[in-house]
């Protein structure tokens, strides 16, 4: 009786056991078919990539930084509007399509020409725009937008001497002026002499040495010498034949920056000649000067 019982409980433990390994065998099973019924979602597209860069930092901080020097009519310049002392001017007014292309304030800082680009490295600020020239020299500092103006180099004389000093000759030996670190000093450096030009910093002290008779001629580009001119009636504006090969007016960002070179030019040359002739006028009007 034992022995059947022996038996009996030996084949129940291994039905038991082929119950049990038939069991995990087939476990997989039915997640291997479900997962061939259903195929696997398919993967999500990656995220477009975090824009980056000095443009990205100018966003996230909310506003752009303009360095110039605002003694340049009708470029850039203060004028009162609304009881208030305010920086505008044709370059102003481009720098603001920047601004708000970029959906940020801007902020301007006003400093001595000469001084601008030195700033501009150090991040004093984003972008600088004062009636400035691409040269060789400033392009190893500083990366530049495309131009978006084209202007001439002229004098400024006592309205007394204008038949005097009409020709780039008679300038020869002549104390003139001209403003520190601009292409007008290295122009009038070629006409009267490296060591007749006095260098300044800002234009209106060089006019205020020009109406003294401290010296016979200042050289400025044809904008700004038209806005002196019409706001003094002993000066007048002479075209003495200047040839100068230049670019024409750029902005200039800190070396490297080139989004930020590459963004401004996309502004500047989605203008048409009509937005330019229009925004030069409302920067003449607002300076005083007559077309």
């Amino acid at each position: 009786m034992k022995k059947i019982l022996l038996v009996v409980l030996s084949l129940a433990m291994v039905l038991s056991l082929a119950a049990c390994g038939s069991s995990s065998s087939s476990a997989p099973a039915p997640a291997s078919s479900a997962a061939e019924a259903s195929p696997a979602p398919a993967p999500e597209a990656p995220a477009a990539p975090e824009e980056a860069g000095r443009l990205a930092e100018i966003k996230a901080a909310g506003k752009i930084i303009l360095g110039t020097s605002a003694d340049y009519p009708p470029f850039e310049f203060h004028t009162e509007i609304n009881g208030v002392d305010t920086i505008a001017g044709f370059d102003v007014s481009l720098a603001q399509k920047v601004a708000d292309g970029l959906g940020v304030e801007l902020e301007i800082v006003d400093m001595s020409f000469d001084n601008l680009l030195i700033s501009l490295n150090k991040g004093d600020f984003d972008f600088v725009m004062a009636s400035l020239s691409n040269t060789p020299e400033r392009a190893k500092a500083v990366d530049f937008s495309t131009p978006y103006f084209h202007g001439a180099q002229v004098v400024v004389v006592r309205a007394a001497d204008a038949g005097t000093y009409a020709t780039k000759e008679s300038l020869a030996g002549c104390q003139v002026a001209a403003q520190k670190g601009s292409i007008q000093e290295g122009v009038a450096g070629s006409i009267a002499g490296p060591e007749n030009v006095v260098l300044l910093s800002k234009v209106g002290d060089e006019i205020a040495e020009l109406k003294a008779g401290k010296v016979e001629a200042v050289f400025l580009d044809n904008m700004m010498a038209a806005g002196f001119a019409a706001a003094h009636d002993d000066l007048v504006m002479l075209d003495i034949g200047i040839e100068y090969e230049s670019d024409g007016n750029v902005a200039a960002v800190k070396k490297g920056d080139t989004d930020l070179a590459d963004y401004i030019s996309s502004i500047f040359d989605g203008l048409t000649p009509d937005d330019i002739n229009a925004l030069m006028g409302e920067a003449q009007a607002l300076a005083g000067i007559e077309e």
